[in-house]
């Protein structure tokens, strides 16, 4: 693909920085993390060198080494002043942190000038080994689900198609296919995020159950739910602290969050029920009976499908720009998002054209003194325009 995402060229401009560092891209899978490494070396005057530890044994703990000690050697090769060392999917090398370490601290004992790049493709990395065994040594950039607007340009899809299909790149080419697109989503993406970024990462005891928590928070996308209520949908044995953990791991991996309640008190903010948002609404209409076609004559559950992807819109650039996202609620009254930047707050109102609950716009403000309102879909920003906009901008 010929298309270059926008995060590319502020990124190709801190390549060419002189110096030396660890550059962590993290991101969900399919958004296009390798696509866009390779078109960075390939335009780069740097030497380089890629190598991806896909289908690599996790006990092969001097593969990393092997593969340093050859980025060494092409380096003295090219007779380069600085090299770019790129290692995609490290997270399927056992202790992968503490073996980056020990070869970073190498070179930069020995003053050899190698600039690293890793790809992987959970949070949950960051916040095991990365903290754990690389503080204060590397620098991440996140990479999230793609935009309307990169959708537009790059397979000049219509918003209608967005909202459906959501930010997946690679299945563009098959969206003429519905069912074929379903399954391609459902067995490459959603089965493939949960078995290899979640399960290989960490210690799932339940693993049916963190796939059927998945599956009901796609379903209920948008809406409040207590643990105590998932805990009835689900049949299961569990508890709300398996519950919680799970929907984090879900989170990580850019599948499914859980919004937590906005409050002054953090404590009571953490132990709020959870707002089911998901990341990529491919990821609801994949397991729906509907077609694009026959969801749109169906205005309460096309509305349902449109506040989601104003969600998923939210929730990316919240990872990329780094505002809060939460939701508030006091009694019946309710408020769909609210923004958190700089110790600043906007309320966020999404109406979509579907009946919905009375607004708790005025609860809202007296409660909680935000800086504006702002009202989404009907009789205000449109939903469409939303969509090709950053929301950090709205707090300008």
């Amino acid at each position: 693909m010929s298309f270059e995402r926008f995060h590319l060229q502020p990124f190709r401009q801190r390549i060419e920085e002189p110096r030396k560092f660890i550059q962590v891209i993290v991101g969900p899978r399919q958004v296009g993390k390798t696509t866009m490494v390779l078109q960075l070396l390939k335009n780069s005057k740097v030497p380089n060198y890629f190598v991806s530890a896909d289908g690599t044994v996790n006990s092969n703990k001097y593969w990393v080494e092997q593969q340093w000690e050859i980025a060494r050697l092409k380096k003295k090769q090219a007779e380069a002043n600085e090299f770019i060392f790129v290692i995609d999917e490290i997270q399927k090398i056992d202790n992968w942190s503490e073996a980056i370490k020990k070869q970073w601290d190498y070179d930069t004992n020995n003053n050899i000038q190698i600039k690293i790049i890793i790809l992987v493709s959970s949070r949950l990395l960051i916040q095991q080994g990365l903290t754990e065994s690389l503080a204060g040594r590397f620098e991440t950039t996140y990479l999230g689900h793609w935009s309307f607007l990169e959708m537009n340009q790059a397979f000049n899809w219509s918003v209608n198609q967005f909202v459906w299909f959501g930010g997946y790149p690679g299945s563009a080419s098959i969206i003429d296919d519905e069912n074929r697109w379903k399954k391609y989503i459902i067995d490459s993406l959603i089965e493939t995020s949960i078995s290899k970024d979640i399960l290989m990462l960490t210690r799932v005891d339940k693993p049916a159950l963190m796939k059927r928590l998945f599956e009901l928070g796609c379903l209920y996308s948008g809406q409040i739910l207590s643990y105590t209520k998932m805990l009835g949908q689900l049949l299961d044995a569990g508890n709300t602290v398996t519950l919680a953990h799970y929907l984090d791991l879900l989170d990580t991996a850019g599948l499914l969050a859980g919004i937590e309640k906005y409050s002054n008190d953090k404590l009571r903010q953490r132990s709020s029920s959870p707002k089911f948002q998901v990341h990529n609404t491919a990821l609801i209409s994949a397991q729906h009976y509907e077609t694009l076609q026959s969801i749109t004559n169906k205005p309460d559950a096309w509305g349902r499908i449109v506040e989601s992807a104003v969600g998923a819109h939210l929730i990316n650039n919240s990872l990329i720009t780094g505002y809060k996202m939460h939701y508030w609620r006091k009694g019946n009254d309710e408020v769909d998002f609210v923004l958190e930047y700089k110790r600043r707050i906007i309320g966020l109102e999404i109406k979509s054209g579907n009946s919905k609950r009375a607004s708790g716009i005025q609860a809202f403000e007296r409660e909680c003194s935000p800086e504006r309102i702002i009202i989404i879909g009907s009789s205000g920003l449109p939903w469409r325009d939303f969509l090709k906009m950053n929301p950090v901008d709205l707090f300008s």
